[in-house]
């Protein structure tokens, strides 16, 4: 009698078990899983990826419910870049973000078959990430962080409307900051004004570069530069102390040194692509058709501590038209 009961109990707990494994594979069946590359940590690209997970979760994917994030952050590092892009593809999730262009190219030299979206890349046709923005044709799509050159030069000038010399600064290995830092040259040797430009290569060179500058210039101007954000709060002191007003390509630099811009809010470009992420882990959405997004707004901030330090009234700082 007491090896049935005994048999009875190991039947019974053997099915439980049994619908316990049903439970948890028809759990994972619905769980979706997202690999994330972020080439170095600063606010604009935190923000973005913050931003991300918003509009997943907007868009049906919270995490922890039905969705696993596998994060990485390459902290500006080739190698890393290489050995974490080749563990997130090996893991086969349903879909890739790349934070920033670097990240983005990584992950598509390592497959053309798992959906990629992307964010903080500034010309995704121009890093051979897409066909074209319209119709990106392959496995990648996501948002543009381009911002209004022009404005944001307009803004300098205004700031600075006797400016005879303004310098930019940027990493020249960065392809964003390049397009960016030649468009914000032509801008400003089209309104008369002479033009120094230098580079810097680490976030060591960084303070050197922006105490030559702001010793040379009238103003200074620096591009959505994944170097020279790293290094807001350094460029911050510097230009605090020489007393030079200098605009940046994100509003995140502004809050940590810069005096003002015309930017995109990296949390919501990131909150787009994960709205637009949330479609094709739908399945209503495939990369190749899904064209290329750039940012819903753009927005004037300006640091109130930093016009004050220079000597300029905050509220005279107004957005070009």
């Amino acid at each position: 009698m007491k090896k049935t009961v005994l048999a009875g109990i190991g039947l019974v707990s053997l099915l439980m078990l049994g619908a316990c494994g049903s439970k948890e594979a028809a759990s994972d069946d619905n769980m979706k899983h997202v690999g994330v590359l972020q080439l170095v940590q600063h606010a604009s690209l935190d923000n973005a990826y913050d931003g991300f997970k918003e509009g997943l979760a907007e868009g049906g994917y919270k995490e922890g419910d039905n969705l696993e994030i596998d994060y990485q952050n390459a902290q500006n590092n080739q190698d890393n870049l290489k050995s974490m892009s080749e563990k997130l593809i090996k893991e086969e999730p349903d879909l890739l973000l790349g934070i920033a262009t670097p990240a983005a190219q990584s992950l598509l030299n390592g497959t053309t078959e798992i959906p990629i979206a992307v964010t903080a890349v500034t010309d995704l046709k121009e890093a051979k990430l897409v066909k074209s923005d319209k119709k990106p044709g392959g496995n990648v799509t996501g948002t543009t962080d381009m911002v209004p050159i022009d404005k944001q030069i307009d803004l300098l000038l205004s700031i600075v409307p006797d400016a005879k010399s303004i310098g930019i600064m940027y990493n020249a290995g960065e392809t964003n900051s390049k397009i960016q830092a030649d468009l914000a040259e032509k801008a400003l040797k089209k309104a008369g004004v002479d033009v120094k430009v230098k580079t810097a290569n680490t976030t060591n060179d960084v303070q050197q570069v922006t105490e030559s500058l702001a010793n040379e210039t009238d103003g200074i101007y620096v591009p959505t530069d994944n170097t020279f954000a790293s290094a807001a709060a350094v460029i911050g002191d510097v230009v605090k102390e020489k007393k030079i007003p200098l605009v940046a390509g994100s509003t995140e630099q502004i809050d940590d040194g810069g005096l003002a811009t015309v930017g995109i809010d990296y949390k919501a470009l990131g909150k787009q692509t994960g709205k637009m992420a949330a479609k094709i882990l739908d399945g209503d959405a495939k990369p190749a058709d899904t064209p290329v997004e750039s940012a819903d707004t753009l927005k004037l901030v300006v640091n109130k501590d930093m016009a004050k330090a220079l000597g300029i009234d905050p509220d005279s700082i107004k957005e070009p038209k």
